[in-house]
């Protein structure tokens, strides 16, 4: 019962809507802060944490398991509530992202992100687009609207992203404030240039680029990560704070992977924005798993900046 339960609150991680969010006021932009003492920012919708991991190895399955073991015996360890996923599939797709030739997306925190689902061997012909304006501070988060002019369902979310900070055992904050089109066609997402991108998304006339500025892969066609998903289970640390957690491997191709990450995360809404506990104990829970897992962590920031070749 009480797994069931779980499953019915993550079920709405992938759900659609399509509108807008809530107009961000004036007031609102000149606050960093959450507007209740230790009580998430009424803006934010998800929390994330992620722990780059070393990719010796990632594109075993013994590996895994390895890690999926050492991850059931700390939160034995840490009094927190996991409920492991036995026969979860693993999901492949195709990342790549789009910039001018001047990076100009990046040096303005931006990022244009496809994500191409494969059934086996074959691509799909709808395709994620996900535009996203990510900062050190929630205020620089919202300098860019992602949100569409397209007739397109999307996704909009206000992301808190954990990492890891300076040493083991430590965090640091990035927001991400997230565009994300499900059923794009693969055929028609840019026609590689500007103004093709702004038709998206309106809000990057802010950028004063000319619209005849081509729009290419990051780093070229090779560039393309093939990034293997497996879902591990879900961590609970509280009655309505439950995260589903999993583990992407990043690789070049099959047998060659660059990076893999250990990620958890959670909606947050009105239900839940208030559980401080809860919220503690995810914070907690995330810098004593760097200490338990010291010989698996990675270095660097996101795995966005290892593609750029640029700390985020």
């Amino acid at each position: 019962m009480k797994s069931e339960k779980i499953k019915k609150k993550n079920d709405t991680k992938g759900k659609e809507f399509q509108g807008e969010t809530k107009q961000v006021t004036d007031k609102e932009k000149k606050s960093d802060k959450p507007s209740k003492k230790n009580q998430l920012d009424k803006r934010v919708t998800n929390r994330e944490f992620k722990l780059l991991i070393n990719p010796n190895g990632l594109d075993r399955r013994s590996k895994i398991a390895q890690l999926s073991n050492l991850l059931v015996a700390f939160c034995q360890k840490s009094g927190v509530e996991f409920f492991h996923l036995d026969n979860a599939n693993t999901g492949l797709r195709n990342v790549y992202f789009y910039d001018t030739p001047g990076e100009h997306f990046r040096r303005n925190n931006l990022i244009l992100r496809v994500r191409e689902s494969r059934q086996n061997v074959w691509v799909d012909d709808w395709c994620e687009v996900t535009m996203k304006c990510r900062a050190h501070s929630l205020i620089d988060s919202l300098a860019y609207d992602p949100k569409p002019q397209i007739a397109q369902k999307a996704r909009l979310r206000l992301k808190e992203e954990i990492l890891r900070g300076d040493g083991l055992g430590t965090a640091r904050m990035i927001y991400s404030n997230n565009a994300i089109l499900d059923t794009v066609p693969v055929d028609s997402v840019f026609d590689r240039s500007m103004k093709s991108v702004i038709g998206f998304f309106p809000d990057l006339k802010k950028l004063g680029i000319a619209d005849d500025v081509p729009i290419r892969i990051v780093g070229g066609r090779t560039n393309k990560i093939l990034e293997a998903c497996l879902p591990l289970g879900n961590l609970v640390f509280g009655e309505t704070v439950q995260a589903h957690c999993d583990i992407g491997i990043w690789m070049r191709s099959v047998g060659d992977p660059i990076i893999g990450e250990l990620a958890f995360s959670y909606r947050v809404n009105n239900e839940n924005r208030a559980e401080t506990a809860a919220h503690k104990k995810a914070d907690k829970f995330f810098k004593s798993l760097q200490l338990a897992l010291p010989d698996w962590l990675a270095s660097g920031t996101t795995k966005t900046a290892l593609i750029y070749g640029k700390p985020e």
